[in-house]
C-alpha cells in the first residue's frame, strides 16, 4: 500500500542542484532590478533650519507677558498663515518650481506639492513644574535639487521670523487700542455719573448727611436766640405797660416816683441811654435785639427832645418822654416778634432738613456706590492700558518673546531620499527569497519521482537495485562549462557587491579599518 513520503535534506539537495541555474538567474535578474530601483530613484534633497522660541528678555515680575498662548498653538497659527495658497504660489513662481516632472502640473497640484514638500517638526523639553513644552521648531524643504531645497527653506525660514514679528506686534497694537477705547468709554461713564453726583448734591443741598452736624448746630443756636428773644419780648412788654402808666401819670399832672422809675432796668435821659448802648456794644453786635432797642430809644428821645425845642408852646415833658419810651418800646416789641417769626421759620426749615437727611443719604450712597464702581473700573482700565502699551513697546523693540533663528538652513549634501542602501539590502533578501518561491512553485506544478524511496512510497512496493545515473562524456564536459561560468558569475556578483559597498554605503578601505579595528 502507498505511503506518505516525506522528501529529505537530499532531496532538496537534488532539487537545488537540478534548478541551480534558475536559481542563479533569478537571484541575479530579482537583484539587479532592485540595483536598478536604487539607482534610477531620483533623489530628494531636504534642507532644514532650526528656529528657537526665546522668552521674554524684560523679568515678568516688571512686564507682564503679553501674549499667553502655548508656543505650539502659535507656531501652528503662523504656519497656517505663511503657507497661504497665495505665498506658495509666489514662491512657485519665484523658483520654477515642480516644471521639471514629466506631466504638467496645475496650480493647485502646485500648491499640494509645495505643502507636502514643507515640513514643520517642533523640539519639546521636560521643565519642571510645566512638563513638556515646545522651546523650538525645525522648518524644513524638500526638492530634488540641493540648491533649490536651500533657498526655499531660507524663505520659509524669513517668512516665519517676519511673521512672527508682525503677528505679535498687530496683536500688541490691537490690544492697546481695545483697551484704549474701553478705558475712554469708561471715563465718559465715569464723568456721567460725576454729573449725576454733582447735580444730586446741587438738588438737596441743604440736606447733605455730611452737613447734619452743622444743622444740628444750628437748630440749637436757634433754638438759643429763640428763649433770648422770648425773654426780651416779655421784658419790653412789662417795659410798654411801665411807660403806659408813666403817660397816665403825666396826663394826670402826677409826676412818677423815683422809686418806680427806678425799678425798671432801662435808663430814663439820653446821656444814661448812651452810655448803656455802649456797654452793650462791648457785649454785642449792633444786630443784637438789646442793642437795637437801646438804640430806637435813643433815636426816639432825640427826636422828642428836639421837637419840644422848636415848639413855640411850652409842652410837658414829662407826656413826651412817656410817649417816646412807649414808641420805642412798641418798636422794640415789633422788632422782637419779626426776629422770633425769622428764628421759628429757620428753625422749622432746619427741623424739615434734618427729617429729609436719612432719604437723601440713602439716594446719595445709591450713587455714590455706582460712582465707586465707575471709578475702580475706569483705573483698572487704565492700568491695562498702561500695561498694553508696555508689551506693545517690547514688541516694537523685540524685547518679548520671539522667534530666533538658531541654525540657518544649509546645503543638503547627500539626499534624504531614496535610502539606496536599504533597497540594495532589501534586494538581497528578496533574491533568495524570489528565487527560492520560483524552484518551490516549479515542483509543485512537475509531478516527477525523485529516488528510489520517493517511487517505493509512489508504488507501494520495495525497490530491488537502484542504478545510478551514469555522466556521458559531454555531459561531464558541459558540467564543467557550467561550473566555470558559475563561479566567473560569482565573481562578477562578489564584485558588483562590493562596488555599491564601496559607493553606497562605506569605503572599503575604512570598512576593512573598522573591521581590523574590533577584532584588535
Amino acid at each position: 500500500m502507498a505511503s506518505e513520503y516525506e522528501m529529505s535534506v537530499n532531496d532538496y539537495i537534488a532539487i537545488i542542484k537540478h534548478h541551480a541555474l534558475l536559481i542563479i538567474l533569478s537571484f541575479v535578474a530579482i537583484l539587479g532590478v532592485c540595483v536598478a530601483v536604487a539607482l534610477s530613484l531620483p533623489p530628494t534633497y531636504e534642507s532644514s533650519g532650526t528656529i528657537l522660541i526665546e522668552s521674554q528678555q524684560i523679568s515678568p515680575e516688571l512686564v507682564a507677558a503679553n501674549n499667553n498662548t502655548f508656543a505650539d498653538e502659535r507656531i501652528e497659527v503662523i504656519r497656517q498663515r505663511v503657507m497661504t495658497r497665495e505665498n506658495l504660489i509666489a514662491i512657485i513662481d519665484k523658483y520654477n518650481l515642480f516644471n521639471s516632472q514629466g506631466r504638467q502640473l496645475s496650480v493647485s497640484e502646485k500648491v499640494e506639492e509645495m505643502r507636502n514638500a514643507i515640513a514643520v517638526t517642533l523640539v519639546s523639553a521636560a521643565v519642571k513644574g510645566r512638563g513638556e513644552v515646545t522651546i523650538a521648531f525645525n522648518l524644513s524643504f524638500e526638492h530634488r535639487q540641493p540648491e533649490i531645497a536651500n533657498k526655499v527653506a531660507n524663505e520659509l525660514v524669513t517668512l516665519f521670523l517676519n511673521e512672527n514679528i508682525r503677528q505679535r506686534t498687530e496683536r500688541a497694537t490691537e490690544n492697546t487700542e481695545f483697551v484704549k477705547q474701553e478705558a475712554d468709554k469708561l471715563e465718559v461713564a465715569l464723568n456721567a455719573q460725576d454729573n449725576l453726583v454733582a447735580d444730586y448734591k446741587q438738588k438737596h443741598s441743604d440736606a447733605l448727611p455730611e452737613h447734619q452736624e452743622l444743622r444740628m448746630n444750628m437748630l440749637s443756636r436757634a433754638e438759643t436766640e429763640l428763649k433770648e428773644v422770648e425773654r426780651d419780648y416779655k421784658a419790653a412788654r412789662e417795659d410798654l405797660r411801665f411807660n403806659q402808666l408813666e403817660l397816665t401819670s403825666a396826663n394826670a399832672g402826677i409826676a412818677t416816683k423815683p422809686g418806680a422809675a427806678a425799678t425798671n432796668d432801662q435808663p430814663q435821659d439820653l446821656a444814661s441811654l448812651k452810655a448803656e448802648y455802649a456797654r452793650l456794644l462791648t457785649l454785642y453786635t449792633e444786630a443784637h435785639p438789646d442793642v437795637r432797642a437801646v438804640k430806637r430809644k435813643i433815636a426816639a428821645l432825640e427826636a422828642t427832645n428836639a421837637s419840644a425845642g422848636s415848639a413855640a408852646a411850652p409842652v410837658n415833658m414829662d407826656v413826651a418822654k412817656a410817649q417816646a419810651q412807649i414808641a420805642a418800646t412798641n418798636g422794640r416789641i415789633q422788632s422782637l416778634a419779626d426776629q422770633k417769626q425769622q428764628i421759628l421759620k429757620k428753625i422749622s426749615e432746619y427741623e424739615a432738613q434734618i427729617i429729609e437727611t436719612p432719604q437723601v443719604e440713602r439716594g446719595l450712597i445709591t450713587l455714590m456706590r455706582d460712582h465707586e464702581n465707575a471709578k475702580k473700573k475706569y483705573e483698572e482700565m487704565r492700568a491695562k492700558e498702561m500695561s498694553a502699551r508696555i508689551s506693545e513697546s517690547l514688541e516694537q523693540e523685540n524685547k518679548a518673546e520671539r522667534f530666533v533663528l538658531l541654525e540657518s538652513p544649509l546645503m543638503p549634501e547627500k539626499p534624504v531620499r531614496p535610502n539606496r542602501k536599504k533597497v540594495v539590502a532589501m534586494g538581497f533578501v528578496l533574491a533568495p527569497v524570489g528565487a527560492g518561491a520560483l524552484v518551490m512553485l516549479l515542483e509543485m506544478l512537475s509531478p516527477r519521482v525523485r529516488g528510489a524511496e520517493a517511487l517505493a512510497s509512489v508504488l507501494g512496493k520495495r525497490v530491488l537495485v537502484s542504478i545510478p545515473y551514469i555522466h556521458t562524456r559531454a555531459e561531464m564536459a558541459r558540467r564543467k562549462q557550467w561550473r566555470t561560468r558559475l563561479i566567473i558569475g560569482a565573481v562578477v556578483v562578489i564584485t558588483i557587491f562590493l562596488v555599491l559597498l564601496h559607493f553606497l554605503y562605506m569605503p572599503l578601505d575604512l570598512l576593512l579599518f573598522k573591521a581590523l579595528g574590533r577584532f584588535a
